[in-house]
């Protein structure tokens, strides 16, 4: 027997459930790429006992404890406190002395997960003297990872890691200064939270909301369709400053985007962008 007319009833049901989802609770992942999407709602469909993606939609519209459940697997939550060091090493040398020139900073970790890279940045910037005149914009789709960043605890395990990760960004000083281990976790300093502002904000709905000296987006637009990816560039293009930065992920560029040329390439290997002066 063919296996097509399923594959085709699989693609119907998959385009419902996305449809379903958005019209229910105003979360559109339409434009995510479709095959990483899929891999995460097989996961899923094993996590809530689901044998088809239709009865996975069933239980999404009428149990109200599902869909919050299920933005865990449709949303990528993989960071690392300093993730990818060399980004904020170059961070530190290139972008800071021109950030030093403002009188203050707006600064949007656009898809923030659970706050590591905000973390980062607030260290970064204590580190730097600027933190005091900086508010951090932090935002994502996924409320329960947001609940998770404001939080500001993880597990003492993988401070380890944080720790190697800061000392090779150029960190001064030493990681422990910012948090209090006990019980297994390590609770990173309120100081540094005075100075963060979590926020839920999708790329694919949501407009601007402020005019930003930085925004760093990483590791987000590979899991975009193009229609999406462009709509974000759209995003940061607008709400960054005269001459404001943006960082995004080893695996993203602006190269083939329409933005290509409204940005100048600051630091290629770390992708560092900084927006053109209007002509």
């Amino acid at each position: 027997m063919s296996t097509q007319p399923q594959s085709r009833e699989t693609d119907i049901e998959f385009q419902l459930l996305l449809d379903a989802i958005y019209l229910k609770y105003h979360y559109d992942f339409r434009a995510y790429a479709g095959s990483s999407l899929r891999r995460r709602l097989r996961t899923a469909m094993e996590r809530f006992g689901c044998a088809t993606l239709s009865q996975l939609q069933d239980k999404v519209l009428h149990d109200p404890a599902t869909f919050p459940a299920l933005l865990d697997y449709l949303t990528v939550q993989v960071s690392e406190m300093f993730r990818d060091p060399s980004y904020f090493k170059s961070l530190r040398e290139t972008v800071v002395p021109m950030l030093r020139t403002y009188p203050s900073l707006k600064i949007w970790v656009a898809g923030c997960s659970a706050g590591e890279e905000v973390y980062s940045l607030a260290i970064l910037l204590h580190e730097e003297g600027l933190l005091e005149r900086s508010l951090i914009y932090a935002t994502d789709i996924n409320a329960h990872a947001l609940q998770k960043a404001e939080a500001g605890v993880y597990d003492i395990d993988r401070i380890a890691g944080f720790t190697e990760n800061h000392h090779r960004s150029g960190g001064r000083g030493s990681l422990s200064q910012y948090y209090t281990a006990a019980y297994g976790r390590a609770v990173f300093d309120k100081a540094l939270k005075k100075h963060m502002v979590f926020s839920d904000h999708s790329l694919a709905t949501d407009s601007v909301f402020a005019e930003m000296n930085l925004v760093s987006c990483r590791n987000v637009l590979i899991y975009f369709n193009r229609e999406l990816q462009e709509r974000a560039l759209g995003l940061f293009h607008d709400s960054l400053c005269r001459k404001g930065f943006l960082g995004l992920g080893s695996k993203e560029a602006l190269r083939f985007s329409t933005y290509a040329d409204h940005f100048d390439e600051v630091v290629r290997e770390d992708r560092i962008f900084q927006k053109k002066e209007a002509r």
